[in-house]
């Protein structure tokens, strides 16, 4: 592909919008009031809106590899920060996906260079569930439940994280964990009970105002 055909492309939908709506873009540049933010891989075949059938401005969206939530990356952190504080989400979502890149890097004892400190992450979830994967025999099963596990290990990342356990207690925001399955298409709730485990946890990670 050329870059021309993205120009291309841009003004055969800007078209395709107004033919729609003629105050589509009036509408748009009003601003935005999502009710989800959508934590995901940043793996080209994985678009947010794609995937959940969502319109822009339905949905907020951080992506990064192997769809981490690291205490100390201030990009997540400001992403959360602002969904939660500022445009009020009602649901964090963390979606990983099947046959994820980074997740299957990680599983690979290797000198990955720059990547190392970031897959560090996922090899810290293997390391903590390490009797549970290391007694699947199948290692595309082993695999794939490892991208369950980092979704679900990111995501009480989430919870632990102040301005989230404001609003889960104080307006019952909800945090979930999801799994795209490329093969069929099917998102997949994990249907883990955050609620449970920020109760679990609070003797060490409750952040009080």
């Amino acid at each position: 592909m050329e870059l021309k055909d993205i120009f291309d492309n841009n003004k055969k939908w800007i078209a395709t919008k107004l033919e729609e709506n003629p105050d589509y873009f009036e509408e748009l540049n009003k601003g935005q009031t999502p009710e989800i933010l959508y934590i995901g891989c940043s793996d080209s075949r994985v678009t947010a809106e794609d995937i959940m059938g969502l319109k822009p401005g339905e949905l907020f969206v951080h992506r990064n590899i192997a769809n981490i939530v690291n205490a100390i990356d201030m990009n997540a952190q400001s992403v959360i920060n602002y969904a939660v504080s500022k445009l009020k989400v009602k649901h964090i979502i963390v979606c990983g996906h099947y046959a994820c890149g980074g997740v299957k890097a990680a599983m690979v004892a290797k000198d990955l260079g720059i990547l190392n400190p970031w897959l560090r992450n996922i090899r810290d979830v293997y390391r903590h569930y390490n009797d549970e994967l290391n007694s699947i025999e199948d290692e595309q099963k082993r695999y794939d439940r490892l991208v369950e596990l980092n979704v679900k290990e990111q995501a009480i990342n989430v919870v632990k994280m102040a301005a989230v356990q404001k609003a889960m207690r104080g307006r019952g925001m909800q945090v979930h964990g999801w799994v795209f399955d490329m093969k069929n298409g099917n998102l997949i709730d994990l249907k883990i009970d955050f609620n449970a485990i920020l109760e679990e946890i609070m003797e060490i990670y409750r952040l009080e105002e």
